[in-house]
């Protein structure tokens, strides 16, 4: 399913009263004058709101007599929502967005040109970015001696032990016996 499909999807349910057709026609097929008068309309507001759901493929019209008759297109209803539903769908509608711009800009507003921090957030979310960005300063499978960790993590910040507790306490590195390494 493609943005356009889906947003025409989406705009044809957005309304109550659209919705509230939806819920009508599921129970049974009805006309424009039968529908203005349950939901107290005007058959032509009724009328906008079929073209509108007919245009998304969810209801369609056959003449009957000197009316349409208006039936809910419940196959198109349950195969727009087993797509949307699916998990390739949804991912592929974001698939352009920049997922590591929240990153950068923590990065950006807390950091100074020199890359040290000018200081350690105190929101967590944005506690976890720094961390993440300073983690990458240790190797894999490197076991590095306190001193040396300080010395790392003095090029970001002067307080290296909240710096050290933090990555420890975030899963990012592990501590035994005076001697840390990534995870």
């Amino acid at each position: 399913m493609d943005e356009s499909q889906l947003l025409g999807f989406f705009k044809a349910l957005a309304d109550a009263n659209r919705l509230k057709i939806i819920g009508l026609l599921s129970q049974e097929n009805f006309t424009v004058e039968q529908l203005a008068a349950m939901l107290e309309l005007r058959p032509s507001t009724i009328s906008h709101h079929l073209s509108r759901l007919a245009k998304a493929g969810l209801v369609s019209a056959r003449a009957e007599g000197y009316y349409n008759l208006y039936r809910l297109e419940t196959s198109k209803l349950e195969s727009m929502a087993r797509q949307l539903l699916s998990r390739e769908s949804l991912p592929a509608v974001a698939a352009d967005v920049d997922l590591e711009a929240y990153d950068r800009k923590v990065l950006t507003d807390f950091s100074n040109p020199d890359g040290s921090l000018k200081i350690i957030p105190a929101q967590r979310k944005k506690l976890m970015v720094i961390l993440r960005h300073i983690v990458n300063s240790f190797e894999m499978d490197v076991r590095y001696p306190e001193p040396e960790v300080n010395q790392i993590l003095a090029r970001f910040h002067e307080d290296t032990a909240t710096l050290r507790r933090e990555l420890v306490g975030a899963g990012l590195m592990e501590r035994e016996r005076g001697k840390y390494w990534r995870v």
